[in-house]
């Protein structure tokens, strides 16, 4: 499956610029064969726009949604984005994945959130593993923080994801998530990673951008440097099926033995 990394901080604080950046994308996109762009983390609102986090919060099934899905089947490809997400009076920061047909596959809130600023202004999910079914592959999520710790990706392959989205607002000095931890969750898990990040200066951050959709094999598709950019990469599951074979390593695990880590 084609898939399209858009790295890019939008338009911070602007709902309506942040959709016409993601139809732009995903018309490029499209027209490059992909069936699935990703977005980074709060790419709807922005990161680092304080209490307006409250303000532009939406519930998942809100108008945003109903935007971006006129854009998904308007260009024929899945989106998957952040964004900050009201449940009541309770705020997350959730991804949400639209297919095509505009249909809302999957969503997810953030189960680590991290520094805080998001732990002033978040709630954190409670369900670490949210999959779909996409064009043949199984699809699961998570935003940032959560890649870094191992028990989550792992839960993810035991669960059966072929293709992680992993939407990201990674800054600075923290860039070897991207350079090198990510590969190798990809590798240790055998499935391919997407992780999509925000680039350049937000508020008090500075986002390093280095998108990069990882492989089974630990090694990049795609990567995407400093500046705003759209990445292309192929998910392929004849070649996740041959390393999953190659490399057993969920098959030769004993699960007996680390009853210690909880």
């Amino acid at each position: 499956m084609r898939t399209a990394l858009l790295q890019s901080s939008g338009r911070p604080g602007s709902v309506a610029e942040n959709l016409k950046v993601l139809d732009e994308a995903a018309g490029r996109a499209a027209a490059a064969g992909a069936a699935l762009l990703a977005a980074p983390e709060m790419f709807l609102t922005g990161y680092a726009i304080g209490d307006a986090v409250g303000r532009l919060a939406e519930p998942a099934d809100g108008d945003s949604a109903d935007a971006i899905a006129e854009i998904a089947t308007r260009h024929g490809l899945a989106i998957a984005y952040g964004y900050p997400e009201r449940d009541g009076e309770t705020v997350y920061n959730s991804a949400q994945l639209i297919s095509a047909d505009g249909t809302r596959l999957a969503n997810y809130r953030k189960t680590h959130l991290f520094g805080c600023f998001e732990r002033d202004h978040f709630t954190p999910g409670e369900q670490p593993v949210v999959q779909a079914e996409l064009n043949g592959l199984t699809v699961g999520m998570m935003i940032c923080y959560d890649v870094e710790f191992p028990e989550n990706v792992r839960a993810h392959a035991l669960a059966g994801t072929d293709l992680l989205i992993v939407p990201t607002a990674q800054m600075h000095p923290f860039q070897f998530v991207a350079e090198s931890l990510v590969p190798v969750r990809a590798w240790e898990n055998q499935m391919y990673v997407a992780y999509v990040n925000r680039v350049g200066p937000e508020g008090e951050f500075e986002f390093v951008g280095l998108s990069v959709l990882a492989g089974p094999d630990g090694i990049a598709r795609t990567r995407a440097g400093r500046g705003e950019e759209l990445v292309f990469a192929d998910a392929d599951p004849g070649f996740l099926a041959a390393s999953r074979e190659a490399n057993p390593y969920l098959q030769d695990r004993r699960p007996g033995l680390y009853g210690s880590l909880v």
